[in-house]
């Protein structure tokens, strides 16, 4: 898929690189050159300087080709006429806008184009929690008793197998990513090969375990 980005901030910048990650063509655009520095070193894809609602600057950005199109500027009005522009002018079919007011965003998905209400979708997960039952006051991610960790395979950890790096309780591989489009289940006996990007769960008194294998690649997971 070609996917188009208007807006290089937090959100726009991780989704950027997730679709990289999983063999997208991708395009990000933003005002600020700066913005590009989150994108890191690792991103395939490209980036272009300019505004998002100017149809000139979309069309030179590849709109006219793009099979998905996300606006998540930090301006509602901006990300809904970004928005309509690649639906109406562009006739881009898979369209999201990120709308922080969630009377606006029904309005605009009855318009037609598919919308994200931070607001909403924070306010639900939030409700969820807190009626949740029974009640669970250990909830590992939120309360800080586990740590979601991500690392690439290199040196002392290639070759080695995932029963030898895991410890009970205190360290468990969840996943790994081989290749773009690629995550598989991780066993006790999958072998870690270079480049491999694993997703671990680590007690915070195991984190320094987990660092001999991956050193400065381990990375703790945070939502953008």
């Amino acid at each position: 898929m070609r996917c188009l980005i208007v807006g290089c901030g937090r959100v726009g910048s991780a989704l950027a690189n997730l679709l990289d990650a999983d063999g997208h063509e991708v395009i990000v655009l933003d005002e600020n050159p700066n913005a590009f520095k989150r994108l890191g070193q690792k991103f395939h894809g490209h980036a272009v300087v300019g505004n998002g609602i100017d149809y000139d600057v979309l069309k030179s950005a590849g709109a006219a080709t793009a099979d998905g199109f996300v606006a998540v500027t930090e301006g509602d009005n901006r990300n809904i006429m970004a928005a309509l522009i690649a639906q109406r002018m562009f006739k881009i079919k898979r369209i999201v806008a990120r709308i922080y007011d969630p009377p606006r965003g029904q309005m605009y998905r009855e318009l037609g184009v598919e919308t994200v209400c931070p607001t909403t979708v924070g306010a639900k997960l939030i409700r969820d929690r807190l009626v949740e039952a029974p009640w669970d006051g250990s909830q590992p991610f939120d309360f800080g008793r586990l740590t979601a960790v991500t690392a690439t395979v290199a040196g002392e950890a290639a070759g080695r197998r995932v029963g030898e790096i895991e410890e009970p309780g205190r360290i468990r591989i969840a996943a790994i990513r081989r290749a773009p489009g690629k995550v598989v289940v991780a066993t006790e006996d999958a072998v870690l090969e270079a480049g491999d990007e694993v997703h671990a769960i680590v007690a915070p008194d195991a984190i320094s375990n987990f660092a001999k294998f991956f050193g400065e690649s381990a990375r703790a997971e945070i939502p953008a």
